[in-house]
């Protein structure tokens, strides 16, 4: 095993505490999620950009919630991963486009890496087949691009999308997946896994080398905090259906030091839609002011499986503030 000497989180960073905002997102006649927010990321001026699978693929508020613009229309196949880089340039995963793309902010395509619509071969290991999310290195712009639920792999790329390389296979041992999920950096050395059905986070170096692995409640997302905050955000999605309503089981963010300390958590013990609850976190993103922005696939997770769903839109991304600062 690798291991890593990494800071613990400062006193104010170990203390933070969130409280909900509901109702953040004031989401205009015509626009919605379709009730699946899929991911969420946070550019330098703290909009935030919500990749979902409704009207506007990529909608993008401002930190007040106020719709800005949408972007995308029409050309993505599935929603699944959003990321943005330190010049804010977009980065997309379509899991059933089976591709990765880059956008500059105002969504001219840059590059895409994968054939659009072609998918490799199920668990074959090559690029890509239902791929699930990127995070971007903010030191040197190198891509880490987890794939996801057809594949059991984590591959890098460069800036320019070349190919670097690749690790991971199916499996429960240390260095396996089963559903590499989500994925993101810590610090710029270290790269955090969010390997769903194995209920845990591994890390790795960035040339894949294993470090550590933490266990937690169906980890689906995961997120480094801006500036000071080193913490990681980890979404817990709740249990199979046979222990529906049983509480304290996922359904929550939790809140880590970079070396796997738990350091709290928030979100109620039950799921459901009220302002402190989450029905099926699926993507997470931080902002400048240490806030902290879930998106939520409540459709396709919880109310499609219901007997009688809701009419109109359901609650699917969540902001909760930080109060501590």
């Amino acid at each position: 095993m690798i291991t890593a000497s990494v800071p613990g989180p400062s006193p104010a960073t170990r203390d933070a505490k969130f409280e909900p905002v509901p109702n953040w997102a004031k989401l205009p006649m015509g626009v919605s999620f379709s009730s699946d927010a899929t991911s969420v990321a946070v550019d330098s001026e703290d909009n935030v950009y919500v990749f979902n699978r409704g009207t506007d693929p990529i909608a993008v508020f401002d930190p007040d919630g106020n719709f800005i613009r949408g972007m995308a229309h029409g050309e993505i196949a599935r929603a699944h991963g959003i990321a943005i880089d330190a010049d804010d340039n977009i980065y997309l995963v379509d899991e059933l486009g089976h591709f990765v793309q880059k956008r500059t902010n105002d969504g001219e395509v840059v590059f895409t890496i994968g054939t659009i619509g072609k998918p490799a071969p199920w668990q074959s290991g090559e690029m890509f087949n239902r791929p699930t999310d990127v995070t971007v290195n903010p030191a040197t712009g190198e891509l880490f691009v987890s794939d996801g639920y057809a594949n059991s792999r984590v591959h890098k790329f460069d800036p320019d999308g070349r190919h670097m390389k690749s690790w991971g296979e199916s499996g429960t041992d240390p260095g396996q997946f089963s559903i590499p999920h989500n994925i993101c950096m810590i610090g710029t050395d270290r790269v955090a896994v969010c390997d769903r059905e194995n209920f845990r986070v591994q890390v790795f170096t960035t040339e894949g080398e294993y470090v550590d692995q933490w266990h937690l409640h169906h980890p689906a997302c995961i997120a480094q905090g801006r500036g000071d905050d080193t913490n990681l955000y980890v979404g817990e999605m709740g249990p199979p259906t046979v222990q529906n309503f049983v509480p304290n089981l996922g359904n929550r963010v939790v809140v880590m030091s970079p070396d796997g300390e738990m350091v709290n958590h928030f979100g109620a013990p039950l799921a459901g839609e009220g302002p402190d609850q989450f029905i099926a976190p699926h993507g997470i993103a931080a902002d400048s002011q240490g806030n902290i922005y879930v998106a939520e696939v409540s459709w396709s997770f919880w109310w499609r499986l219901q007997e009688n769903p809701p009419i109109g839109e359901s609650v699917s991304l969540r902001k909760w503030r930080r109060t501590d600062s």
